[in-house]
Formats: C-alpha cells, sequence, structure tokens
C-alpha cells in the first residue's frame, strides 16, 4: 500500500524531478517508519502500511502541501538567479562600452529613453526578486511554503517580467550594432552579446520551471 500511494503521489505533483524526488523519498520514509511502528506493535504486515497510510491522509490533500514547497523552492531558485543575473548584466553593460573605439553623433532620444527605462526595468525586477525571496524565506522560519495562489501569482509576474526584460535587452544590443557598425568588430560587444544569451537561457529555464510548476498544480 506504501508504494501504491507515493506512486498515486507522484502523479499528483508536478515541478522539477530532483524536488520532486526529495519529496517523495521524505513522504516513503515517514510511511516507512509509521508502518514499522504498527508492526512492532504486532499488526500484520498489511494491516500496518493501511494503518500508516490511512494515519498520512488523502493524497490530494498531501499533494496539496507538497505542491506549495515544489513552487516555493522554484521561486527561490528563479529570485535567486533573477538577483545573480541583475548584477552581472550591470557589471556587463559598463564592460561593453569602457574604451569603445569608435565615435559617432549622440544616439537619437528614443534610443536613450529606451536605454534608461530598461536600466530601471531591471533594478524593479531586481528588487520584485528580492522580495520574493525574503518574503519566501519568511515563511520557511514558520515552518511553511507559503500560500500556494501568492506564490503562483508572484512568480507568473516574476516571470512575465522577465520577458519584458529579455525583449528591451535584445532590442537596445541590436539598435546598438545599427548606430555603430564598429560594434560588431568590438571584442567586449561580442563577448558580451554571447554572455547575454548564455544568461538569459539560463534564466529563462528557471522562469519555465516555475510557471510549469505553478500551472501544473492548476491542471492536477
Amino acid at each position: 500500500m506504501i508504494d501504491e500511494y507515493v506512486h498515486a503521489l507522484d502523479r499528483a505533483l508536478h515541478g522539477p524531478a530532483r524536488l520532486k524526488s526529495d519529496l517523495l523519498t521524505e513522504a516513503r520514509h515517514s510511511l516507512t517508519d509509521s508502518a514499522e511502528g504498527y508492526r512492532d506493535a504486532g499488526l500484520h504486515p498489511v494491516e500496518a502500511e493501511r494503518r500508516a497510510v490511512t494515519e498520512f491522509g488523502p493524497v490530494r490533500r498531501l499533494a496539496h502541501e507538497y505542491q506549495s514547497e515544489l513552487l516555493a523552492g522554484t521561486l527561490r531558485s528563479l529570485a535567486v538567479r533573477v538577483i545573480i543575473v541583475g548584477v552581472v548584466l550591470m557589471v556587463a553593460a559598463d564592460l561593453m562600452w569602457q574604451g569603445a573605439p569608435w565615435t559617432g553623433p549622440p544616439p537619437p532620444a528614443a534610443y536613450r529613453l529606451l536605454s534608461g527605462s530598461l536600466d530601471r526595468l531591471w533594478l524593479g525586477i531586481d528588487l520584485f526578486a528580492l522580495g520574493a525571496y525574503l518574503w519566501l524565506g519568511w515563511h520557511a522560519r514558520r515552518g511553511r511554503p507559503g500560500p500556494l495562489r501568492l506564490a503562483r501569482v508572484a512568480g507568473l509576474g516574476l516571470s512575465a517580467s522577465l520577458c519584458l526584460g529579455w525583449i528591451g535587452t535584445v532590442a537596445v544590443y541590436a539598435w546598438s550594432v545599427t548606430l555603430w557598425d564598429a560594434a560588431l568588430t568590438w571584442p567586449p560587444m561580442l563577448v558580451g552579446g554571447v554572455a547575454l544569451i548564455a544568461v538569459h537561457g539560463w534564466l529563462g529555464r528557471s522562469a519555465y520551471a516555475c510557471v510549469a510548476t505553478g500551472t501544473g498544480e492548476l491542471a492536477g
């Protein structure tokens, strides 16, 4: 019965394989310990497992609690990555332009507006991520993953903000290349472009896991 219960719980959960495996292992160990206690008390092994499973509660209720933990874990991971990438982008932006050999007229006002707006957008995203991380940490210290609905909204909001950040970053980079032809041969710009692709892919994978975990709970 324990195997059937854990398999049912596995099917009910949606999220990253490693985090999910840790929760399932925790559940199996708890059930096994409980069943062993009943066996030591003289119950037949089958009855001991049945008692342990009944005591553990319905799969649906436990799945809701575990899904909250899965979502909190993916949101926490995404928040940490966003904060790291935000710092990297601020440093990389300066390095890509320092010592640039080309000269020319100043960029148009629309370019400066987009660039300044992008800086403010990434600052807002970083603050959003920091707030989400601190909020999850506060709930973790209280022994709870936090409200599932709020965590889902935070994950979707952070992921949507990242999409805007990615679009703005690509737009500014592409516009810079069209304004200054020499940028295509400036090594810091080339390295920076590759780094932008890498960090955005790293973030995208985490954002996808966070959204899939949150929306997967709805489907389940």
